[in-house]
């Protein structure tokens, strides 16, 4: 049985690609998920008050959700002198764009873990990246709930 069944498709290929690298490759493949974050919206970029602080992430990291045709698009600010921080948005934001909202809470807490990245980053980043990921199933389930 394939352990990423529990990921929506575009993420568990994400999650395998990691899972795949060893030691320095994995820093490396994320740092090219840095350079890939998508710029913000027009619509983000005229209400920045639009987005909500991740206060578990010692990196100023902000987030925004919308719903478009029934999925989700989430929306990262992350200084570009964090690229770790700003990789693991950048893979939030591709391998989550367009699932259900339900989908996303139904997100194990703690699937970044099979990525092996706790090899290679500290725990702080790995707290995180656990605030990222709670963050955005708290979004999600305000737009179930909206």
């Amino acid at each position: 049985m394939n352990a990423m069944v529990d990921l929506p498709p575009r993420l568990a290929e994400i999650v395998d690609d990691f899972r795949l690298t060893e030691g320095r490759e994995k820093l490396e493949l994320l740092l090219e998920y840095s350079d890939s974050l998508p710029p913000l919206p027009d619509w983000l970029r005229e209400q920045p008050a639009e987005m909500e602080a991740v206060p578990e992430c010692m990196t100023p990291v902000s987030v925004a959700a919308e719903i478009n045709n029934g999925g989700m698009n989430f929306y990262f600010t992350v200084p570009e002198e964090s690229p770790t921080v700003r990789g693991y948005a950048s893979i939030l934001a591709e391998g989550l764009r367009g699932v259900t909202p339900e989908a996303v809470v139904q997100l194990p807490s703690d699937f970044y873990l099979r990525m092996g990245l706790q090899q290679v980053l500290s725990i702080q980043r790995m707290n995180g990246m656990a605030g990222m990921v709670a963050h955005i199933k708290r979004l999600a389930l305000g737009k179930i709930h909206s």
